[in-house]
């Protein structure tokens, strides 16, 4: 996993900015764990996403268990090149034709990773930008709101690319967004910190998994006292 090490001036901007989590109201966004990201060989492959399916899957239960929304994001091609198309120039050319296939629906590299733990109640959402909120990219902003949700918690891979991207449009949507420091992943942990600490800067909170589980615990725990 990336060794954390985010600026203090950026801690003391947006750490601990959501205190209070009500698990109803909460959705846990699994950003593009997908095996055109994660196997070891593919194109795309972002080794370090393979280290955080256990704390990606112990958030899922903690969620689960506190009443939440668990959402499986996968980035998908849907088969035109006009409409992204300034998205395929920057892949390598000697694989953009093999990541175009790659990730269109019924594809090996776009299902999601075998270890992750994939209930049947959650929901999957396809997206096709960066952004899972972007307009029209997908439908996720519409399922939440429909669901009440009103904090995001995201997770997955890349940092600082799609679930940098998910968070700023988020918060811009006015959610509460939450980043998971041991449970995102990209190329190096200097990018990496350096998105941390600009999501804590100016688009909402940065928690452990630990520290998001305890949370959970301790809103139910109040709870079930009043």
């Amino acid at each position: 996993m990336h060794k954390i090490n985010i600026p203090e001036e950026a801690l003391k901007q947006g750490s601990h900015l959501y205190n209070r989590l009500a698990g109803a109201t909460t959705a846990l966004v699994v950003i593009d764990l997908q095996n055109v990201f994660m196997l070891p060989g593919m194109p795309l492959e972002v080794s370090l996403a393979r280290a955080i399916v256990p704390q990606v899957n112990r958030l899922a239960g903690a969620v689960r268990d506190a009443g939440g929304t668990v959402v499986w994001v996968q980035m998908t091609s849907d088969g035109n090149f006009d409409g992204w198309s300034r998205w395929y120039d920057r892949a390598p050319p000697e694989h953009r034709d093999e990541v175009h296939r790659l990730l269109q629906r019924g594809e090996h590299g776009h299902a999601l990773h075998a270890e992750l733990d994939v209930q049947r109640n959650d929901l999957k959402i396809e997206k096709t930008r960066y952004s899972a909120f972007i307009q029209g990219s997908s439908g996720l902003d519409r399922a939440l709101r429909a669901r009440g949700i009103d904090t995001v918690v995201v997770v997955g891979t890349l940092t600082n690319v799609c679930c940098e991207s998910t968070a700023r449009d988020a918060m811009m949507l006015n959610y509460k967004t939450i980043m998971v420091s041991d449970a995102t992943a990209t190329l190096s942990d200097e990018v990496h910190n350096a998105t941390l600490a600009n999501i804590l800067g100016f688009f909402g909170d940065v928690r452990s998994t630990d520290e998001l589980i305890a949370e959970f615990a301790a809103s139910d725990r109040k709870a079930a006292a009043s």
